[in-house]
């Protein structure tokens, strides 16, 4: 559909007094002016589908074609370590590990492997993984959620390698994770079957170590010479790696030898990173999140998509060139339910709400960040009782010449790229790129009878 402009609506900030009379600043509309806002169409971004798997044929298979259900022995324990968040399908394959275990004659149980979230209590993990509906009664095997690690070796950087205890103690360990780019650093690796023997299987412990050491001595090397020993010490029967398109669809399912886990690592990676999603633009005054939290991203909203990096706003620490589009303001409006209060990301906004300040656990969100050894991350910026004076003061803090022409990107968070509200700044551009459709708009933001802006269509 062709796209037109509307006139300008010039605004300044002295047409704009603030009151800051209670516990965060306050819209009111007897002295304040009613703000003009950008309009905003409703975009739809024309990602290629991935055709379905039959997720437990699949995975069967693979452990059938890497020949390793001939080396378990009847009885044998079987720890499947898991606990990333956000993965699509993440119930459906690891039911699908331990059914194919327990067919080959092994007793399977569940290792969460998340480092230090669930605030680095066993409890606190068990309900992390029950939010992702691996729970004993949906996946129909135990779980054991100990936070005991053992020291297996020190790498020769001299950094000390933790792992499980109970991992340990079990007579073989596959490692279920989703492969992906990482939030902290960039390269030939990122999120993955080796970050988590690293970090989520090394529990709090192994976490903190391993944090330490990569800032000192660069995150890439140092979880490949941890993951390097893991790997021979650790009783290893694979790996169980998916990836994801720019749907969030499960693109792809491979089971790895423990041989063979970081070179084919690297291979998923690269197809990874090429199935990344995106913002349909990358020049934005402002970016309103609808959502973040520890279920979106490990760092509440991932930084590979908004450009700001978790060691602040510097690539330095990072190892990296500034990633993702530039972002000049950037508005998080709630944390998601899943969270439990983990508000770690908040760090990376400009503006917020009360209601999502209300809703931080800070002792959680405080237990993350410093394991992470990013405080930064979860600093509490500016606040406000309403989205829309929030969005109002978010586009003065610009200093445009015509806030209605402000380029505004809303998303539901950073996982969900699909279909976002784009302001009609946009429109010329629109009307230029057969990957955009714009499905409805331009009309005026719409908020509800509290002030706070509806849902996304």
């Amino acid at each position: 559909m062709a796209l037109a402009r509307r006139e300008p609506c010039s605004t300044t900030a002295s047409e704009r007094p603030l009151d800051f009379g209670g516990h965060s600043p306050r819209y009111d509309p007897q002295t304040t002016m009613s703000p003009e806002f950008p309009r905003m169409i409703q975009l739809r971004q024309k990602y290629p589908r991935s055709a379905p798997l039959d997720i437990p044929a699949v995975i069967r298979q693979g452990f059938e074609s890497q020949k390793l259900l001939a080396n378990i022995k009847p009885g044998a324990r079987i720890a499947v370590a898991a606990g990333s968040r956000g993965i699509t399908h993440v119930q459906e394959i690891v039911a699908a590990v331990i059914d194919t275990l327990k067919v080959a004659g092994a007793q399977p149980f569940i290792v969460p492997a998340m480092g230090s979230h669930g605030g680095a209590t066993p409890e606190g993990q068990t309900e992390v993984l029950a939010e992702y509906g691996i729970t004993e009664a949906h996946v129909k095997a135990p779980i054991q959620a100990a936070m005991d690690v053992e020291r297996i070796a020190t790498t020769e950087d001299g950094v000390d390698v933790y792992f499980s205890a109970e991992a340990l103690r079990a007579d073989g360990i596959v490692v279920v994770n989703r492969i992906k780019p990482h939030t902290d650093f960039s390269g030939a690796i990122g999120s993955g079957i080796l970050k988590m023997l690293v970090i989520g299987l090394g529990k709090r412990l192994g976490a903190a170590t391993f944090h330490a050491a990569a800032l000192r001595l660069g995150y890439e090397r140092t979880i490949r010479s941890i993951a390097r020993i893991s790997l021979k010490k650790a009783p290893i029967l694979c790996g169980v790696a998916s990836i994801e398109n720019q749907l969030h669809e499960t693109a792809q399912i491979a089971v790895l030898r423990p041989e063979e886990i970081e070179r084919r690592e690297e291979e998923l990676f690269a197809e990874s990173k090429r199935l990344m999603p995106k913002l349909p633009f990358d020049n934005i005054d402002l970016l309103i999140v609808d959502r973040i939290g520890k279920n979106i991203s490990g760092s509440g909203m991932d930084p590979n998509i908004v450009g700001r990096r978790i060691q602040g706003f510097s690539s330095s620490q990072a190892e990296a060139a500034p990633v993702g589009a530039k972002i000049h303001r950037i508005f998080a409006r709630e944390l998601t339910p899943e969270t439990n209060g983990n508000a770690i990301g908040i760090g990376f906004a400009d503006f917020t709400t009360a209601r999502l300040a209300k809703a931080i656990d800070y002792r959680a969100t405080a237990v993350n960040a410093l394991t992470a050894l990013t405080p930064q991350s979860a600093k509490v910026p500016i606040f406000f009782d309403t989205d829309r004076e929030a969005i109002h003061q978010a586009l003065l803090s610009l200093a445009l010449p015509d806030v209605c022409q402000a380029k505004v990107i809303r998303i539901a968070d950073t996982l969900s790229l699909g279909e976002v509200e784009v302001s009609e700044a946009y429109a010329s551009q629109i009307n230029k790129r057969a990957d955009l459709e714009a499905v409805h708009g331009p009309g005026e933001m719409k908020f509800d009878a509290s002030e706070n802006l509806l849902p996304l269509a």
